[in-house]
């Protein structure tokens, strides 16, 4: 919130005229709730959970107006038997350990060719456990706390679950230290689609890595999710990275890289990770609305 109020003094300071820009403080079923279903305003996007966004588009129904969505997310990351792996594991790290897992997009489903999986699953746990994790204002800091205790104690019960459900536990799994909302780097490798862990955002520090055998078996497994806001795929053959890529169902795909963002591409998902795009001229095309105006001539000019 304090980031917002920041913006909008600078945006006054700047010399926008008044009401150009309008921040409002408050929850969202207050605050949030009154906007999705005022009749004055045409159009809302929201940014966050898949769930939320389910009620915000259906209090928006009785005045019909415009709903952009950009929600939840599984993201596969998948990573061939021809990448290079030493690029490949640090990618896949930072994929999904960026904000302390804290990102719509983040690579939290790592699929890798069953021929190298042994080598990534070792060489992620030992960059994993190489992590520093502590006080965000240090220089030396790569992750910080969890958003509130409310999120920690979510995301170490879906690694309780994770275990449960008989995934393998590599490093990690518990509360860093005893002061504020930090989690260690967690990796579970043998993990199977109908897990958990491998259906449902988990939104925070919780890498799960899965052996497949085939690139169609590859995609298949990675489209049978009900989320498809991102991917990514590693390989040095861009036949391969072209046919992959092709036939992921996502809004975004990454080929050998990961989280990389321009405002002129557009950014959305599939499925239940959203509607609508933001960025470039899709992203612009929601907040436009098209006209025809036809005009009787009385007399012919020709």
């Amino acid at each position: 919130p304090l980031s917002g109020l920041h913006i909008a003094q600078l945006i006054k300071e700047a010399g926008f005229p008044a009401g150009v820009v309008n921040v409002i403080p408050g929850y969202g079923p207050t605050a949030g709730g009154a906007i999705v279903r005022h009749p004055g305003i045409d159009k809302v996007a929201f940014t966050g959970s898949t769930e939320v966004g389910k009620l915000i588009q259906a209090q928006a129904a009785p005045t019909l107006k415009r709903v952009t969505l950009e929600l939840g997310g599984k993201s596969p990351n998948i990573i061939l038997k021809d990448a290079d792996i030493a690029q490949a594991v640090e990618i896949a790290h930072f994929g999904l350990f960026f904000n302390m897992g804290q990102c719509c997009c983040a690579g939290s489903r790592v699929m890798v060719e069953e021929s190298i999986y042994d080598e990534f699953v070792e060489r992620s746990v030992e960059r994993a456990k190489k992590r520093v994790v502590g006080d965000p204002f240090k220089g030396n800091t790569e992750q910080g706390p969890q958003i509130d205790e409310e999120q920690m104690g979510k995301i170490l019960g879906y690694v309780g679950s994770g275990q449960s459900e008989g995934a393998n536990l590599l490093t990690g799994g518990k509360r860093h230290g005893d002061t504020g909302y930090f989690i260690e780097p967690t990796i579970f490798s043998d993990v199977t689609d109908e897990m958990k862990i491998c259906q449902e955002e988990i939104f925070g520090p919780v890498l799960s890595i899965q052996k497949f055998s085939t690139i169609d078996e590859a995609v298949a497994r990675a489209n049978k999710n009900s989320y498809g806001l991102a991917a990514a795929v590693h390989t040095r053959d861009i036949g391969k990275a072209v046919q992959v890529s092709n036939a992921l169902r996502a809004g975004t795909v990454w080929i050998n890289c990961y989280n990389v963002l321009g405002n002129q591409a557009p950014f959305g998902g599939y499925k239940m990770s959203g509607i609508g795009r933001e960025g470039g001229e899709y992203g612009l095309e929601n907040y436009t609305e098209v006209k025809t105006v036809i005009t009787a001539i009385p007399q012919k000019n020709s």
